[in-house]
């Protein structure tokens, strides 16, 4: 923060969140941002593709959720920039009556939060907690502020663990958020994964700028996210393959990103 209280939000190093905004053909980023994502596409130009289907597995795995599993409270840890059908449009344009914490440390996507909590319902929640996810217990205790930890919960780590500092401090952060949430809780959760040469590299040109790492990691790994719990079917699969419609526009074949909704017994 500066002396002010207002977010200092740097324009002249890029940022992920805003990065991912412009790929996803929103507005909210800088001139560096546009910059680094055109580099991004001629490294991967799958890597647009990625951050389209990344919206489109969301709004899947949150209809589903709010729709076939009457879950009614959500978590969407490291949410980013918002753009179209975010969490909570989703969730109480199903549920008018869903909660919904948002969880992010970035400053701009902060500042947006006011204009995006607006748009919930009368009947439901919506909010932000400032707090970065390698402090999950700090989340945990923001986040019981609103949500009822004795009802299921829907837990959301939306492409952003690779960002995590390791793996074990990615297990950890996510083993914490879900020993918390009762029995009927879920975990949507997808990233990146280094089975594409091109992403990898995409990641670690990224890495150059000065912008925080951010990690692809093998399928199996990934997976592993979800030991002990009960994956939703199809199961763990490409984003591009969790349950889409035929009639859904869109890059059906196998991309590099990976995921699944799974239940917690």
């Amino acid at each position: 923060m500066s002396d002010d209280q207002t977010p200092l939000i740097r324009t002249d190093i890029p940022h992920s969140a805003r990065i991912w905004n412009y790929w996803m053909g929103g507005k909210d980023y800088y001139e560096i941002d546009r910059i680094a994502g055109d580099a991004g596409v001629e490294v991967d130009p799958d890597i647009t593709t990625m951050a389209v289907q990344s919206r489109q597995f969301l709004i899947r795995a949150v209809r589903y959720l709010a729709g076939e599993e009457g879950i009614r409270q959500f978590l969407d840890i490291g949410t980013g920039l918002p753009t179209m059908q975010n969490t909570h449009e989703v969730a109480q344009g199903v549920a008018p009556d869903s909660k919904v914490v948002y969880v992010d440390n970035d400053p701009l996507v902060l500042t947006m939060a006011r204009a995006l909590l607006t748009s919930t319902t009368p009947e439901g929640v919506t909010t932000y907690v400032d707090c970065d996810y390698h402090d999950p217990e700090q989340i945990l205790a923001d986040a019981r502020n609103v949500l009822n930890f004795n009802e299921p919960i829907g837990v959301m780590f939306m492409g952003v663990l690779g960002h995590a500092k390791s793996y074990d401090e990615l297990l950890r952060i996510v083993h914490t958020v879900l020993a918390a949430v009762p029995s009927g809780s879920f975990l949507v959760m997808w990233d990146g994964t280094d089975d594409s040469k091109e992403y990898v590299t995409l990641c670690e040109n990224y890495t150059g700028t000065g912008g925080a790492p951010y990690v692809p990691r093998p399928q199996a790994e990934i997976r592993a996210v979800f030991d002990g719990l009960e994956l939703v079917e199809p199961g763990f699969v490409s984003i591009t393959q969790w349950r889409t419609d035929a009639a859904e526009v869109g890059e059906a074949r196998p991309i590099s990103a990976y995921g699944s909704v799974a239940r917690k017994p």
